[in-house]
């Protein structure tokens, strides 16, 4: 007996959904089981991997414990009173925090990196340029802070300049051991690095206050506006912050998720970026290493630079990883890990680096617009739901090209013109203009398909 077509049709997409909805319980798993030694690159992290507040918050704050922040300070401290340099720290790190966080909380929600959400808002392939502007100033400044470590022990140490390659070398591929284990080797290389760390810069900054006396009698000596000081203590670490998501992903609550960031971009940042102008108050120099020589503390001075340098540039060289599995789509983040220290070793060696400094800086101020399009395509054009990664997706999501060029335009001129905060300049207009451009772009309806 022949079947009503309507039966027929009935059966059909009751077929199709019966297949939809194994691959929807079955795939996930496969890709989970296959991407969980890698740290789940290609794929979200599942809540069966998610890490509580005492195991993220620790490697957050260890990302953002850099000593690069201190130089900042020091180029902020000389310009302001101590009230205001409080109140630039205060505002400045409470703006950053909530741009973080605000990611941060994506990423719980989703359990994707920057790389894997920027599918959605940039197009298949143009989230490509998201993880070359990513990975390639996270692969930078990888380079110049090895060199960087390199010239700080050769000064310190008094050692021949000869010792420096040797130096660098040990530097580049010590420093990328716990990033290339994964998430649990950089998990308790922070766990024991940060609590030594911040008793160490305790310590010295109470030496630094005797030393200092009334503090509130210290004049300034040089002239910055109060803009340009909030735009040096966002900017400074907001690229970075961008990338926070690597390891917000690995949060098992939005609560976590949300404090932990905040802990790293607000409190931490905030602590170096002060740490940094107090320095240089007291002392005439940002570098606290110095400072702790001089206090008679050059030993654990020494202790707190390798620390301090090896629990920011794992999370470095981890985030070039990760950028580097989604450009080329594969899951071999080890052997990225390796190849981008071997890359940073050339530029380092070479005496590249100090040609890039000028370009990364460059990066870090068009990278901001990425985490604006990103808060805006999750929160208004997915209603606080990406769909899955397996979705049909454009080469290109016009909206978020147009957007991302426009904003990183206006951030970039408008930080040099000091009109304004630029990074904080380019996330807003990045997100409105995306949302404008998302309505009147025809946008694809994101659909898996079925083989």
């Amino acid at each position: 007996m022949k079947q009503p077509k309507n039966e027929t049709y009935i059966q059909l997409y009751t077929g199709l959904e019966s297949n939809y909805a194994m691959s929807l319980t079955t795939e996930p798993e496969t890709i989970t089981s296959a991407q969980a030694s890698e740290d789940y690159p290609l794929s979200a992290v599942p809540m069966s991997a998610r890490k509580p507040i005492w195991s993220l918050a620790p490697l957050l704050m260890g990302f953002a414990l850099v000593s690069t922040t201190m130089i900042s300070g020091g180029t902020i401290g000389p310009a302001f009173g101590f009230t205001d340099l409080i109140w630039i720290v205060v505002i400045g790190n409470v703006i950053l925090g909530s741009y973080c966080a605000a990611l941060g909380y994506i990423a719980y929600k989703s359990g994707l990196s920057t790389v894997l959400m920027s599918r959605f808002s940039f197009g298949n392939f143009g989230s490509r340029w998201v993880d070359f502007i990513l990975g390639f100033t996270q692969i930078g400044w990888y380079a110049v802070t090895n060199a960087f470590v390199a010239d700080a022990l050769t000064s310190l140490l008094g050692l021949p300049p000869s010792f420096k390659w040797i130096l660098i070398v040990v530097a580049t591929y010590g420093f990328c051991v716990t990033a290339y284990i994964g998430y649990t080797a950089m998990d308790w290389l922070s766990r024991l690095a940060v609590p030594a760390m911040l008793v160490l810069i305790a310590i010295s900054l109470f030496l630094g206050v005797r030393d200092a006396g009334d503090l509130f009698a210290l004049q300034p000596t040089q002239e910055l506006s109060f803009n340009a000081a909030l735009a040096i203590a966002i900017g400074t670490f907001i690229s970075g912050g961008t990338q926070a998501t690597n390891w917000s992903r690995f949060a098992d609550s939005a609560k976590n998720a949300v404090v932990s960031t905040l802990l790293s971009f607000t409190f931490i940042n905030g602590l170096l970026i002060f740490t940094g102008a107090f320095c240089t108050l007291v002392y005439g120099s940002s570098d606290l290493i110095q400072a702790m020589g001089k206090q008679g503390l050059l030993f654990w001075g020494l202790i707190l630079l390798i620390l301090n340098v090896w629990t920011t540039q794992d999370n470095t060289i981890y985030a070039f990883s990760v950028a580097g599995t989604n450009f080329f789509r594969t899951s071999k983040r080890h052997a990225f890990v390796l190849g981008g220290a071997t890359l940073a070793l050339v530029f380092a060696l070479t005496g590249l680096y100090e040609g890039l400094i000028s370009y990364l800086i460059f990066l870090g101020a068009v990278i901001p617009p990425v985490g604006g399009i990103i808060m805006a395509d999750f929160w208004i054009r997915h209603r606080g739901q990406f769909p899955s990664l397996e979705s049909r997706l454009p080469a290109f999501n016009w909206a978020g090209v147009v957007s991302y060029i426009t904003a990183s335009v206006i951030a970039y001129f408008s930080g040099q013109a000091n009109l304004g905060i630029g990074p904080l300049n380019g996330v807003i207009v990045a997100a409105v203009l995306y949302i404008v451009l998302s309505k009147l772009i025809p946008q694809p309806v994101h659909t898996r398909e079925i083989m």
